[in-house]
């Protein structure tokens, strides 16, 4: 199929593009690398009356660093962040979790402001950043806000943004010392969406103590999905073996709640959760080294 027929702007600055989302609001959806908008309005299942495409704003499309972090502008490809060496040296999550995002032909054009926007329950890249402590930026004719990654999704498909705002920058805060990461997911094939999928971050004190520690799932919820006790039993103690089973247990037992489908059964989907969480966990404590 085809879409249905809507009005085209391509703005060639942020303020022209801010004030066409106010003039039309509910009316108009942004087109960024168009990787997931572009197949549901050929399907109708999207029926935008206004397609405001920002891929003439060239100041939305940068990777700099903000202090130890760093800013990524909302129309950075994700092929550019893959091949990044300031993602590498500042957010080697976010760096390792790239190749995973479906195919080089899709990372070519998707942008990471759009993936983030999309908001879908089985993306990577809103699980990575919830796991990294990002913040990002919301901006309408009418001013901009700041908002926590953890408070910026909904629902399934669904965020904190306004009609008339748009995501314009995702800040990512600098890693601490003494600081560990990593990510895995299970695919039926390599570039498929994951059945489960799982970032981490940890940090020690000093003493060799787990300090600070987040894990994050994505496929087993309506968004991402933090395994908060899971998290709860490691702080304060020193990482074994023993603990790590016991919080990846906690975390596919009672963090969360996956559904079946014609791909995973809940139980199946629950197994790799944990298997993904002890190994995930395992890594990045590994890292702190």
């Amino acid at each position: 199929m085809k879409p249905a027929a809507f009005d085209y702007h391509a703005p060639e600055s942020l303020e022209e593009a801010l004030a066409l989302l106010n003039e039309y609001g509910y009316e108009a959806k942004l087109l960024a690398g168009g990787q997931s908008l572009i197949p549901t309005m050929n399907f109708r299942l999207a029926r935008p009356a206004v397609l405001i495409d920002l891929n003439r704003i060239k100041e939305l499309s940068y990777i700099e660093k903000n202090g130890s972090g760093l800013r990524l502008g909302a129309m950075t490809r994700q092929r550019a962040l893959e091949r990044s060496e300031l993602v590498a040296n500042h957010a080697p999550l976010l760096h390792e979790t790239m190749p995973f995002i479906a195919h080089p032909q899709i990372r070519n054009r998707g942008t990471i402001g759009g993936n983030i926007a999309h908001a879908d329950p089985a993306s990577e890249l809103p699980a990575v950043m919830w796991a990294l402590d990002g913040y990002l930026k919301l901006q309408s004719a009418a001013g901009e806000r700041r908002v926590a990654v953890q408070d910026f999704f909904v629902g399934m498909f669904t965020t904190d943004l306004e009609p008339e705002e748009m995501l314009t920058e995702i800040e990512i805060p600098a890693m601490f010392p003494r600081s560990g990461w990593a990510f895995r997911e299970i695919a039926r094939r390599h570039g498929d969406y994951a059945l489960v999928g799982v970032a981490a971050t940890v940090r020690l004190d000093e003493a060799g103590r787990c300090e600070d520690a987040r894990l994050v799932f994505f496929s087993v919820g309506e968004g991402p999905v933090e395994a908060q006790l899971a998290s709860d039993a490691l702080i304060g103690e020193l990482p074994g073996d023993a603990l790590i089973e016991t919080a990846a247990a906690l975390a596919a037992e009672a963090d969360i709640d996956p559904d079946g489908d014609i791909h995973a059964s809940a139980d199946y989907r629950r197994q790799l959760a944990r298997v993904l969480a002890r190994d995930t966990l395992r890594r990045a404590f590994e890292r702190t080294k």
